[in-house]
């Protein structure tokens, strides 16, 4: 009787031991997947938290991000780490992958106006990288205070400051209210900032 007693407690302990050696391994992630409109997010974890809970807010979150321009993916992903404590799950793997690879954030975004003929054609798509890491030549959408959101090349680049100007450099005229005014493209500067992304197909 002793021998079955010490032959199942020896059992028990190599089943803990074996269990707690496969739980080491599993690691909490969070995967998610830009495809540059739509955003799929999936929580592997053996942890007892609202899982669908976490993976709707996480999608919530991230679709607001498209549209924040102070956003990159460091932030991004302190953004959904936060989330996570808040539902319980800490300090996760998370995994970002997309359309364009791993680590970004594509965004698919529609030109509005002429400004930027011929290069691109009002009501075109556009894919742009959500990156602040730009280059002088890039086409970019950024959000200026003058203008609102807009889509500009890289001009020149002072410090923080980026100088945008339209590829479409005619110059027209329009007659309102019995004035004459000149109707020409855009140049400004705005803060690296304020730079929502790099057009990486058009």
């Amino acid at each position: 009787m002793a021998k079955k007693i010490i032959l199942a407690l020896i059992i028990l302990i190599f089943i803990a031991v074996a269990f707690l050696g496969v739980t080491s391994f599993i690691n909490d992630s969070v995967d998610i997947y830009f495809d540059g409109e739509n955003v799929t997010v999936s929580t592997y974890t053996i942890s007892d938290i609202d899982k669908d809970g976490l993976n709707k807010a996480i999608c919530k979150y991230s679709v607001n991000l498209m549209d924040n321009t102070t956003a990159d993916i460091n932030s991004y992903k302190n953004g959904v780490n936060e989330i996570c404590r808040n539902y319980g799950l800490e300090n996760p793997e998370i995994k970002i992958d997309s359309s364009i690879g791993e680590n970004q954030i594509p965004v698919i975004v529609n030109v509005e106006g002429t400004s930027m003929l011929p290069t691109l054609q009002d009501g075109q798509k556009v894919l742009i990288n959500k990156t602040h890491n730009i280059n002088v030549g890039d086409i970019v959408v950024a959000d200026s205070s003058e203008y609102g959101g807009i889509i500009k090349r890289v001009d020149d680049i002072e410090g923080r400051s980026v100088h945008l100007v339209s590829d479409n450099q005619e110059i027209s005229y329009e007659r309102i209210n019995g004035n004459l005014y000149e109707v020409k493209g855009i140049s400004t500067w705005v803060d690296i900032s304020n730079i929502n992304g790099v057009v990486i197909q058009y």
